[in-house]
């Protein structure tokens, strides 16, 4: 007479989950252990995705209210010569005559140095350029004042600066409201600081210059009013149509001494530089991640070896070989699981910090959060199977056998 047993009984998920449980509370240093290179590997793929993202959303801000449209002129090499070019006195009027330009303004460098105080040596000028300005730059730049005033009609014609943000910062002069304006040492006379710009993404000379007006710079520096640098503002479906006549028009008499250029191309190429160090980061991460994915595959194997007489009983009281598995793939998963969730908090909180302290806003794509859980339960399976299907292999004989 065959006697036919009946099949074993589904293991319901909830079971699963409590069985799941069993090995992660019992071993809590193990456990912490082990998750602890999935957290790293996941919060590094969460940080590395983040922070680009936060930039780009700065970057984006920024251009927006600078605007793309911005082309800048300036003098290149004389060809006979191998100098520097010069631009025509007259070329910023010439300019403002093309039809689709809205605005242009410009900048002209002097020789003159500027230090702290007549103290300061004179060969320690931090690098800084001291030029000339004309009034409509700011409108132009579509700057902002971090503090104080931007030249006007009276102070252009006298000893007044306004200092560029990284040219405040490394003199150590800031204008406050209510107080005598600070001065600096230009040449061999005290100018008085009026105002402080806000940081040009667009045009960083303009950071790292003092700027003086258009007629104290001709009266006191003997500048002698060609323009260096100018800034046009043109309309947006046009950029590439003016950019193709500016040379031409900037100086009619030689157009190949000109250079035309558009910033927002800089930072184009800035942020394929910056793309690349986040793939060498994400390679970084994704080596941690794999390093965590073997830890706890090696813990899930030393767990099945040390569970042996455990999983021995469960066969004989019945448990199939796929209940086995299931329990120790569902552990791993588990495992990862709370590696994972952990990573994705730390990603954020850097994220966020890092966000903060460079003034972006903080972008945390979702599938980004939504892709490192999936990634940490992904490894959780790898990292299980072969734990997994060694303890299914074990005959209930052999494991109870076991010492």
């Amino acid at each position: 007479m065959t006697v036919r047993l009946p099949p074993p009984a589904r293991l319901s998920l909830p079971d699963l989950l409590g069985l799941a449980t069993v090995g992660v509370r019992a071993r809590p240093a193990r456990t912490v252990l082990a998750a602890l290179g999935i957290t790293i590997g996941i919060a590094a793929l969460i940080a590395v995705i983040g922070i680009p993202a936060s930039n780009q959303a700065a970057v984006r801000a920024g251009l927006a209210a600078l605007g793309p449209n911005l082309l800048t002129v300036t003098p290149g090499q004389n060809l006979v010569t191998g100098e520097r070019a010069q631009l025509p006195a007259e070329s910023v009027p010439m300019i403002q005559r093309i039809a689709p330009v809205q605005s242009a303004s410009a900048i002209g460098y002097t020789s003159a140095k500027v230090r702290r105080t007549n103290l300061v040596p004179e060969g320690h000028t931090n690098g800084l350029a001291v030029a000339a300005a004309r009034l409509d730059l700011p409108a132009v730049l579509r700057s902002t004042m971090r503090v104080g005033a931007f030249l006007d009609r009276v102070t252009e014609q006298y000893p007044a600066v306004v200092l560029g943000a990284r040219a405040s910062e490394l003199l150590g002069v800031e204008p406050r409201p209510g107080e005598p304006a600070p001065p600096v040492w230009i040449n061999d006379r005290w100018y008085v600081a009026i105002g402080v710009l806000d940081r040009l993404p667009l045009t960083p000379e303009i950071d790292n210059s003092v700027l003086v007006g258009w007629p104290a710079a001709q009266r006191y520096l003997g500048f002698d009013g060609r323009p260096q640098a100018i800034f046009v503002r043109v309309d947006d479906e046009a950029v590439d149509d003016v950019r193709a006549v500016l040379g031409r028009t900037a100086n009619p008499q030689r157009p190949e001494e000109v250079l035309v250029s558009r910033p927002s191309d800089a930072l184009a190429a800035q942020r394929l530089v910056e793309q690349a160090y986040s793939s060498l980061f994400l390679g970084l991460g994704a080596v941690a991640l794999l390093v965590g994915g073997i830890g706890v595959a090696n813990t899930m194997i030393i767990s099945v070896l040390e569970r042996r007489r455990e999983i021995g009983l469960r066969r004989a009281l019945g448990a199939s070989r796929g209940h086995v598995a299931s329990q120790f793939l569902a552990e791993s998963v588990l495992l990862t699981g709370i590696g994972g969730a952990l990573g994705i908090l730390l990603g954020s909180a850097v994220t966020a910090g890092y966000a903060v302290a460079e003034r972006w806003p903080a972008v945390l794509p979702p599938t980004a959060l939504l892709g490192g859980l999936a990634v940490a339960v992904g490894t959780g399976v790898l990292a299980g199977v072969y734990p997994a299907a060694r303890a299914a292999r074990l005959a209930p004989t052999e494991a109870l056998s076991t010492n």
